[in-house]
């Protein structure tokens, strides 16, 4: 239990200048501190990995501080299941998911990629001369699964109006009876007046916006994971037309090929996730002051 104890402790508690233990170094401070007279790694990771709980592990976590989390999150959750304000979706009302990846670069490879060869992967320089980069907007029909991109040389609410001006000026959303859109607390749509700005200049838009810190319920994120791994990795353009060109041809290939994402958080999902974090509307309330 001692051992434990001191393994989930940090080690400049006592005097060691590491930021976390390493099983060596945890198996030596055990036995310099006469905890024991001798101990086996082996047996350390044993007592340490039999454990039901392990602090002395650690991931990067943002503790939901919106105090309407989980309104705002369960409207979201909702739509992806065609439902609003408790009533299903007509034929004609869309929703449409939309972000913005800022300063995709477009990079040149100082030396040239090499071929895959037999028994030897394709070789990318890790040097690269950089080109400019884009910000990327894009926004997509999350159950008709058309997209809608572009290329901006900085982003703002000028160019987010124009990507919202993209998808609204053309048929079926120009004359739909609403198009819900989802989107984050980004500078260049947060707030009221954003939601002011885009709802006067289309009547039948209604902007959706989720809670602080909450992306991952925005699809469009899953979507530039996908851009991130097929078009932009490996990184290497001449230019920076060629990258703008290879995301546009993109939007239209992933049309074809793809499904509506299957979306299985819902609302009963969300419920438990509260309930396991003891969000109640006063903890977060204070959370958030």
């Amino acid at each position: 239990m001692q051992v434990k104890a001191l393994a989930c402790e940090l080690p400049a508690t006592h005097h060691v200048p590491l930021s976390r233990w390493s099983l060596d170094e945890l198996t030596r401070h055990v036995c310099h501190s006469g905890l024991v007279a001798q101990l086996s790694q082996t047996t350390l990771w044993r007592w340490l990995h039999e454990d039901a709980i392990r602090p002395w592990q650690h991931r990067c976590w943002i503790f939901p501080r919106d105090p309407h989390f989980a309104a705002k999150a369960g409207r979201i959750l909702d739509l992806y299941q065609r439902q609003w304000e408790g009533q299903p979706l007509k034929e004609d009302e869309f929703v449409i998911s939309a972000d913005e990846k800022t300063s995709v670069q477009a990079r040149h490879r100082i030396h040239p990629t090499l071929p895959p060869q037999p028994g030897s992967p394709m070789k990318v320089e890790h040097e690269y001369e950089r080109l400019g980069a884009w910000a990327y907007l894009a926004a997509f029909d999350v159950h008709q699964l058309k997209l809608f991109g572009r290329c901006e040389a900085q982003s703002g609410i000028a160019s987010f109006d124009r990507l919202v001006a993209q998808a609204m000026t053309q048929d079926p959303y120009r004359s739909a009876r609403r198009v819900f859109w989802i989107m984050d607390n980004g500078s260049s749509h947060r707030g009221q007046r954003s939601v002011e700005r885009l709802q006067n200049r289309y009547p039948n838009l209604r902007v959706v916006h989720g809670p602080i810190h909450a992306s991952w319920l925005n699809q469009i994120e899953i979507y530039f994971s996908i851009i991130q791994r097929k078009v932009l990795t490996p990184n290497d353009f001449s230019s920076l037309e060629m990258l703008a060109d290879r995301l546009e041809r993109f939007e239209r290939h992933y049309e074809v090929i793809a499904k509506p994402f299957e979306w299985k958080f819902t609302r009963d999902d969300l419920a438990k996730l509260v309930q396991r974090l003891h969000l109640q509307p006063q903890t977060v309330a204070a959370l958030a002051a």
